[in-house]
């Protein structure tokens, strides 16, 4: 890549850390306003199952005035992880709010200094709400690749934030430095939660020490495809809310069939770059008439 092309807002010595270790924790880096539209979007799918729970039953109450953090754990407190599952260990809605946050300026900047200017918001992105006592919300070792293997993409850069502060206790991100470096590994599908996780054996994961990343909230941790890593289960009593974005080349595959992922970015042709009306519409770029 021309690397007069590559901007960005990241300094030498975190592209420096990423290439060499695979991830780079960004602390902070956005602000709760930053936040605040995929909030409005999480609390409008979570009023939506809460009505779908009370329609059948399963509730009597679909607390309404609990704050955002307990809701949803509340709602499933006395349901099965069953019952949880019907809506998916992840999201992938398109609701305005999530469109937004993948427009981010702050995320763009971040992800242009690693892979310059022509910015794919890869389809795979995913809402994660791990609730208590729901066996799917730990994640086990593996590389996300290995949910595209096929695809000729590298780098693909997850963007992985939470939306409050995330610790040991409600299930931080694990990762295995300088893993990235690695081939895609042999995978299975995880058997144990009914979520069909891609998941490694232990004697995949080598000698490299695991880190540990507990962080505050509007913290991203960016980390390349091929990087091991997992989460641990949610042992709180609210959710671990966050999000894992992806982006990539505009010369890479599109991925289609994971779905519609959108230009989030050209400098080259900004022009082309994709609106909400657009992603809406499932178009990946602006039509330019």
């Amino acid at each position: 890549m021309n690397k007069q092309m590559i901007g960005g807002s990241l300094t030498k010595e975190q592209i420096d850390f990423y290439n060499d270790e695979g991830y780079v924790v960004l602390p902070n880096l956005l602000t709760e306003e930053d936040l605040i539209s995929a909030q409005e979007a999480m609390n409008q799918k979570v009023s939506m199952i809460a009505e779908e729970l009370m329609r059948s039953g399963l509730i009597q109450d679909k607390l309404e005035h609990r704050p955002f953090r307990y809701r949803l754990a509340e709602l499933f407190r006395d349901l099965s992880a069953e019952d949880f599952l019907k809506y998916g260990r992840s999201w992938r809605d398109r609701i305005p709010g999530y469109f937004h946050l993948m427009s981010n300026s702050k995320i763009l900047d971040a992800v242009e200094s690693l892979i310059g200017g022509e910015l794919f918001s890869n389809p795979v992105y995913n809402v994660r709400p791990k609730i208590p006592k729901v066996a799917a919300g730990a994640v086990p070792w593996h590389q996300d690749k290995s949910y595209w293997p096929d695809a000729n993409s590298n780098p693909v850069i997850t963007v992985w934030i939470p939306l409050v502060d995330v610790n040991k206790l409600n299930g931080c991100l694990h990762i295995k430095p300088r893993t990235h470096k690695k081939r895609l590994l042999k995978w299975h599908q995880e058997s144990v939660t009914g979520t069909g996780y891609t998941a490694l054996k232990e004697s995949q994961l080598g000698k490299t020490e695991t880190v540990v990343l507990p962080v505050s909230a509007g913290s991203a941790i960016l980390f390349n495809d091929r990087c091991l890593h997992m989460s641990t289960p949610n042992l709180s009593d609210e959710v671990r809310w966050s999000v894992d974005l992806r982006y990539q080349p505009t010369d890479q595959d599109p991925m289609t069939a994971h779905g519609v992922g959108f230009l989030a970015r050209s400098r080259k042709h900004p022009e082309r770059v994709a609106a909400l009306e657009d992603w809406l519409a499932e178009r990946p770029e602006h039509e330019v008439i």
